[in-house]
């Protein structure tokens, strides 16, 4: 009866999500914009850039710029002090610490009261409707779930705000009825000390029948093996049979595909990819055999601009809504946001897969490719190839980072290229034919790599290092970084990452 009832209450849900996102989705986006103005104008930041509640859309973009963190951070700051009213009207309880993947400064995004119960959590509830029309046979509101996220943290400049992971947050905001199926207890949850909540999360877990877990790949592969290991268990359909859904997101799923398959065993199993982040809830699967396309999420306050790649380094760049973005085309996404962001660039980049619906496919960060000889590397083109590479070769790669190798000017004769660290699950047999498979992987879904890698005549193929296993979790430790959103950064223009983790293995 409880099973029929939440059937019939999700797809409700599904209907209207459908009605706003299939067929009318310019005219939501549209409502979300003068949403936010009519709220948003009353605040600070927006009397500092005058707006009001009818301000057009012309005049929006003509008076308030964009603007990264690093510029909206005196208003922020302001905020985590303890005054009211700065991005967004009332005072922000709650904000989100994030050190993102480029930069190792902490960033504190607003969480308002809006932001969390409009945006996080009605998504959240939107996404359980979608899972549920894609496996109308699914029961997974009526087991238990683990969720690995991150800590609360103390507020930086000492104001009354709380300060946390977004997961964290969102734990310890969650409602009564998402509590008591969430596991473990918010006490260990919210632990700070990552692999002590980790055990303790494992020894919880093999106590319950579960039905999802989420949480970044990277971080539940260590939980799960942890979990066999104190089950003595060959996989995971032996500890939790009725386990049927996997909420993932933070990293491309694809190098972890493997793993979980064979980690988890049999049928039945559903990968359900979200993106969701500090500064919104982006993006979620409507169609689960389409892999890493996700569905834009349109009606949860968050009004969108896209900024074409080429625009990125413009004194005045150029910005277009969701009616004017063109196919195949990678885009810098712009946000305003009832967290009381105003038109902030949030450092990633997607690429439209279909305008009916809107799907994307996320392809990288703004500061996260390598670009130094013309070749236009982005992160979802290193993923797809070292997938294709893994799969020729029987391969089970966990983690890795690229970086140039420079050209130098003492040498007239060198060549420029990349050099790739990966860290195996189940390593190549033969590491120097792995390396000209993921090279010519990579031309194949880079033209401009391909035209690079020409007779050598700018690129050579690229040097492959292969880590120990653990070595990149020994580097983000290092860092401060284990558990939550934290992860490694796929690609820098520069060497520093690779040669911080190349030192680590070297000793």
């Amino acid at each position: 009866m409880l099973h029929a009832v939440i059937k019939r209450i999700l797809a409700s849900r599904y209907n209207k999500f459908a009605q706003s996102h299939y067929q009318v989705p310019l005219a939501t986006q549209q409502a979300v914009y003068r949403q936010l103005l009519v709220r948003g104008h009353k605040s600070i930041y927006g009397h500092d850039h005058g707006l009001k509640a009818d301000t057009s859309l012309a005049d929006f973009k003509r008076q308030v710029p964009i603007v990264s963190y690093e510029e909206l951070f005196p208003y922020i700051q302001r905020g985590l002090r303890g005054e009211a009213n700065v991005l967004w009207p009332g005072f922000t309880h709650w904000y989100s610490k994030s050190s993102g993947t480029t930069n190792a400064r902490s960033k504190y995004i607003p969480i308002t009261t809006e932001s969390l119960q409009g945006c996080h959590f009605k998504a959240g509830r939107d996404v359980l409707a979608l899972y549920q029309h894609q496996v109308p046979e699914s029961k997974l509101l009526l087991r238990p779930n683990i969720a690995l996220g991150g800590s609360l943290q103390p507020n930086p400049e000492g104001g009354p705000a709380k300060c946390g992971d977004i997961s964290a947050v969102m734990m310890h905001n969650l409602p009564w009825w998402a509590q008591y199926l969430r596991r473990p207890k918010l006490d260990v949850a919210l632990m700070s000390e990552f692999e002590q909540k980790l055990e303790l999360i494992a020894k919880a877990a093999i106590k319950l029948d579960l039905a999802a877990i989420s949480g970044v790949p990277t971080w539940n592969v260590v939980l799960l093996r942890r979990v066999l290991e104190l089950t003595g268990k060959s996989h995971l359909r032996e500890v939790w049979p009725n386990l049927e859904l996997f909420f993932h997101g933070a990293v491309s799923f694809g190098p972890y595909r493997r793993i979980f398959d064979e980690l988890i065993q049999g049928p039945g199993m559903h990968y359900f990819e979200l993106y969701n982040a500090s500064e919104g809830f982006f993006g979620a699967q409507d169609d689960m055999s389409l892999n890493d396309e996700m569905l834009l999420m349109l009606d949860h306050g968050i009004y969108y601009e896209f900024m074409p790649i080429d625009e990125l380094d413009s004194q005045q760049p150029i910005t277009v809504g969701l009616e004017d973005v063109e196919l195949g085309r990678n885009y810098a996404l712009v946000i305003s946001t009832n967290g009381g962001l105003w038109r902030y660039l949030i450092g990633d980049t997607i690429r439209f897969t279909s305008k009916a619906p809107y799907r994307f496919k996320i392809t990288g960060r703004t500061r996260s490719f390598i670009n130094v000889f013309g070749e236009e590397l982005m992160v979802e083109n290193a993923e797809a190839a070292l997938t294709k590479a893994c799969q020729q070769t029987g391969a089970v790669a966990s983690n890795f980072t690229a970086a140039p190798v420079f050209m130098q000017a003492s040498d007239a004769q060198q060549k420029g290229g990349h050099e790739w660290i990966i860290e195996f699950e189940r390593p190549p047999h033969d590491a120097e034919a792995f390396a000209q498979i993921l090279d010519d992987a990579l031309r194949q879904v880079n033209s401009d790599y391909d035209a690079k890698r020409y007779r050598d005549m700018a690129l050579t193929r690229l040097k492959l290092h292969i880590a120990p296993q653990g070595t990149f979790y020994h580097w983000l430790k290092y860092k401060g970084k284990l558990g939550g959103q934290h992860k490694v950064p796929r690609l820098s223009n520069d060497r520093l990452l690779l040669e911080e983790i190349y030192n680590l293995i070297a000793g």
